[in-house]
C-alpha cells in the first residue's frame, strides 16, 4: 500500500517536472486572472436592477438606449440618472414580446438587438484568454531557463544543480599557493595522487576515500585548499554552497543533489566541493531546530555517498567552521572518511602564508616578515593577505616605491584596532587618563616576570573604538600558557582602571574591554582549567563553536554557577589589588612614562623600557642578569 501511494506521488510529481505541468500551471493563473479582472471590470462598470424597475424606469424616461441579446438586455439611461460616469445597468433575460418593444417604442428608447451564438462565444472566451495565457507561459519559461534548462526540475530546472563546474586547471590554484598548512596539504594529496594513479592503490586493496571534511575557522583557507586538490589533480571540479540546495519548494533540494551527482559519475573522476556543508548537514535531533526541506536533502545526501562507486574517482569535499552541529550519520566512516583540521597557522605557517602573499609586491630592504608573524599570533591567511595589501596601499599613499617594516606593522595595527581616528581630539583630562591607562597596562609588564614585551603604546583613537592600546609582541610562539602566566595576564589587563584610580582617584568607562576580557579568563581557570583550589579538577564549562569564537556554556547547577561568580569576583579583587600594589611602588616611573605619552601619543617599546630603566637607576646589562 505504501509504495503505491509513494508511485502514485512520484507520478504527480514527474508531471509537474514536465512541459505539460508548465502549461497547466499556466492555464490556472490564467483562469484565475481573467476572471478576476472580468469580475472586478464588470462590478465597476455595471450594475444588476430587476426587470420591474427597468420597466418603471422606461415610463419615468429614465432610459436613453438598450441592447437586446439573448442573454440580458443592457440598459444605458440618461445622464442624469447615471450613478457614476460611464455606469450601465442590465437585466435578466427575458422573454421577447410585442408589448415591451411596444412600451420601448413608446417613450423613444433606441432598441438594438445583437445574437451571440455559443460557437462563437466560445471563441470569442478563448481569444480573451489567450494572451493573458502567452504572457504568462513566456514569464514561467523565461524563469525556467534562469533557474536551471529547458527540463530536468519543476518550472523545468529548479530542481537541477546549479554548481559551478572547473575543468583541470581552470582554477587556478596549486598547492604551491596554499601556505602555513602543511599538514591538512599531506592529508588532501594523498586523494590526489589516488585520483592520478588509482592502479597503484587498487593493487593492494585500498579504495579512495569516499569524502574529506575540512574543518576550521573561517578565513584559514578551506575553499583555497579544496580548489589546489582539484588544480592539482587536473579533473573536473563541482564547486557550490550548502545554501544551493535549500529552496522554498520542498523536495528541490534533494532533486538538485541527485542531479549534482548524476552529473559527477558522467564526468568521473572528479571532485564534488559543497562548502558551508552545515546550511544542509545540520542534525536531525530537535536541538537545533528541524526543517522539512533541509532534512530531505540531508537525506537525499546521505543516500546519494552510500550508492555511488566510489572506484569511478567521484570525491567529495566539504568545508565547515562548525563540525558539532553536523548529523552523525554524515560523519561516519563511508561517507566523510577523513576530517582535514586546517586551523589557524602557527609561527612557521603565517611566515609561509606572508612569503606568499608578499611574493608579487615591491619591499624595501627594512622588512623584517619573521618579526610580523611573530606579531601576528592568532591571525589566519585572510589576515596576513589583508595586512600585506594595506601595507601596499599605505605605500602608495605615502608615495613610496616599496612596502617599508613601518608600513606592515601599521597595517596590522589597521587589521586589528582599525585606522586612526583623526578627526577625535580628546580633551586634556581625557588625554591624560588614556595616557596613564595605557601605561598602567605596559608598566605592570615591565616589573612582571611571565609577560611579553611591549612593542609599542599609543593614545591615538582608532575607528574602532579604541582610544588607545598597547601592544606586545611574544618572544616566542607558546601552545601552553602556565597557571602563572594567565595571573599574569590578569594583573595586565586590570592594571589600566588600577592606574587611573590610583592617580585620579576615580575610574572611567574604559576599562570595559579589559574587564570583559579579565573576566572571561578568569572565569576559564576556574571551570575549565582546573585552577582553583575550591572546585578542584572540576570541568564547569564545556566549549560549543570552537571554530566561531569558542562560545562556552556552564554544565553544572545554579548553585554551582553562583559559586562560580562569587570566585571569579574573588580572582579579580585579588588581581586588582595586586595591580594597585605594583603601580603604586613604581608610581615615579607611572608619571614620567606618562607625561612623556602624553606629550608624544605614541612611543616604541624601547623607548618606554629606556624611560623606565633611567627612573630605576639600572642599566640594560642589570636589566638582563
Amino acid at each position: 500500500m505504501d509504495n503505491n501511494n509513494k508511485n502514485e506521488k512520484d507520478n504527480k510529481k514527474r508531471f509537474l517536472n514536465s512541459p505539460w505541468g508548465l502549461i497547466l500551471i499556466a492555464l490556472l493563473l490564467t483562469f484565475l486572472v481573467t476572471n478576476l479582472m472580468t469580475s472586478l471590470y464588470t462590478k465597476a462598470t455595471s450594475k444588476q436592477i430587476s426587470y420591474s424597475k427597468f420597466i418603471n424606469a422606461v415610463e419615468q424616461g429614465a432610459v436613453k438606449s438598450v441592447l437586446i441579446d439573448n442573454e440580458k438586455i443592457i440598459i444605458t439611461p440618461i445622464e442624469q440618472y447615471r450613478e457614476f460616469p460611464g455606469m450601465t445597468y442590465w437585466t435578466a433575460e427575458v422573454e421577447e414580446d410585442d408589448a415591451l418593444i411596444a412600451t420601448l417604442k413608446k417613450y423613444n428608447v433606441d432598441i438594438d438587438k445583437k445574437y451571440i451564438s455559443q460557437s462563437s462565444s466560445l471563441l470569442g472566451s478563448l481569444l480573451f484568454m489567450m494572451i493573458p495565457f502567452i504572457f504568462f507561459y513566456g514569464i514561467l519559461f523565461a524563469a525556467s531557463k534562469k533557474m536551471g534548462g529547458e527540463s530536468g526540475g519543476f518550472f523545468g530546472g529548479v530542481g537541477r544543480s546549479n554548481a559551478k563546474v572547473y575543468v583541470q586547471k581552470e582554477t587556478g590554484v596549486l598547492f604551491k599557493d596554499v601556505a602555513g598548512q602543511d599538514e591538512a596539504k599531506e592529508s588532501v594529496t594523498e586523494l590526489v595522487d589516488f585520483l592520478h594513479n588509482p592502479e597503484k592503490y587498487a593493487k593492494i586493496g585500498a579504495k579512495l576515500p569516499k569524502g574529506a571534511l575540512l574543518v576550521g575557522p573561517p578565513g584559514t583557507g578551506k575553499t583555497l585548499l579544496a580548489k589546489a586538490v582539484a588544480g592539482e589533480a587536473k579533473v573536473p571540479f563541482f564547486s557550490l554552497s550548502g545554501s544551493d540546495f535549500v529552496e522554498m519548494f520542498v523536495g528541490v533540494g534533494a532533486s538538485r543533489v541527485r542531479d549534482l551527482f548524476k552529473q559527477a559519475q558522467e564526468q568521473a573522476p572528479c571532485i564534488i566541493f559543497i562548502d558551508e556543508v552545515d546550511a544542509i548537514g545540520k542534525s536531525r535531533d530537535s536541538r537545533y531546530g528541524g526543517n522539512d526541506e533541509r532534512e530531505q536533502t540531508l537525506n537525499q545526501l546521505l543516500s546519494e555517498m552510500d550508492g555511488f562507486d566510489s572506484s569511478k574517482g567521484v570525491l567529495i569535499l566539504a568545508a565547515t567552521n562548525r563540525p558539532e552541529v553536523l548529523d552523525p550519520a554524515l560523519l561516519r566512516p563511508g561517507r566523510f572518511d577523513r576530517r582535514v583540521i586546517v586551523d589557524k597557522p602557527d609561527y612557521k605557517g603565517r611566515l609561509e602564508t606572508l612569503k606568499v602573499h608578499s611574493a608579487n609586491v615591491a619591499m624595501d630592504e627594512t622588512v623584517d616578515l619573521e618579526a610580523i608573524a611573530m606579531a601576528t599570533s592568532g591571525a589566519v591567511g585572510s589576515d596576513l593577505a589583508n595586512m600585506i595589501n594595506e601595507a601596499a596601499i599605505l605605500a602608495v599613499k605615502n608615495n613610496r616605491q616599496a612596502i617599508s617594516q613601518d608600513d606592515l606593522f601599521e597595517s596590522v595595527e589597521v587589521v586589528i584596532a582599525g585606522k586612526e581616528k583623526k578627526d577625535r581630539i580628546l580633551g586634556e583630562t581625557e588625554k591624560r587618563t588614556v595616557a596613564y591607562h595605557e601605561v598602567g597596562h605596559a608598566l605592570v609588564t615591565a616589573v612582571m616576570k611571565d609577560t611579553d614585551p611591549v612593542q609599542k603604546i599609543t593614545i591615538v583613537p582608532r575607528t574602532m573604538g579604541s582610544l588607545g592600546y598597547v601592544m606586545q609582541v611574544p618572544e616566542e610562539e607558546k601552545y601552553l600558557m602556565t597557571q602563572k602566566e594567565l595571573d599574569a595576564e590578569l594583573i595586565t589587563l586590570l592594571a589600566g582602571r588600577a592606574a587611573e584610580d590610583i592617580v585620579f582617584d576615580t575610574v572611567t568607562t574604559g576599562a570595559s574591554n579589559d574587564i570583559e576580557r579579565a573576566t572571561k579568563i578568569a572565569r576559564a581557570m576556574i571551570a575549565q582549567y582546573g585552577m582553583s583550589e575550591k572546585f578542584g579538577l572540576m570541568s564547569l564549562e564545556t566549549v560549543e563553536n570552537p571554530y566561531l569564537g569558542g562560545n562556552t556554556s556552564l554544565n553544572c547547577s545554579d548553585k554551582t554557577a553562583a559559586m562560580i561568580e562569587e570566585e571569579v569576583k574573588i580572582v579579580l579583587k585579588d588581581r586588582y589589588e595586586q595591580a594597585k600594589k605594583l603601580l603604586s611602588d613604581n608610581r615615579e616611573a607611572l608619571d614620567r612614562i606618562a607625561d612623556y605619552l602624553y606629550d608624544k601619543e605614541t612611543i616604541t617599546g624601547k623607548q618606554f623600557m629606556e624611560i623606565y630603566r633611567e627612573v630605576k637607576g639600572q642599566t640594560s646589562e642589570e636589566i638582563s642578569l
